[in-house]
């Protein structure tokens, strides 16, 4: 995997509260807190910070978002990755990013 820093932590898998609302993973709050004080200058618009993911077998290209109100950032998990790993709501799963 590409990226300096790695971080390796396991999350539940939640869905945003709207109708076909994405799903998410939160990178737990001591992490979020060293990722950014470490990359905070690598942010972009609204706290996106490019990401390489891995979970599972599946590695991809993402970025994670930062969400001020949770204090921490949130990893998309897009549908054809769900699929492929037969990721549903409420799953706890193991995550690695790179950044």
């Amino acid at each position: 995997m590409e990226g300096k820093i790695s971080y390796r932590f396991s999350a539940k898998i939640w869905q945003y509260k709207t109708a076909g609302g994405w799903y998410f993973v939160s990178v737990p709050e001591r992490l979020s807190k060293e990722i950014r004080k470490c990359n905070k200058d690598l942010e972009q618009g609204w706290g996106r910070l490019k990401a390489r993911v891995k979970t599972g077998s599946s590695e991809w290209d993402t970025a994670i978002w930062y969400d001020s109100k949770m204090v921490s950032y949130i990893l998309p998990l897009n549908a054809p990755i769900r699929r492929k790993e037969n990721l549903i709501t409420g799953m706890r799963i193991v995550v690695e990013v790179r950044v």
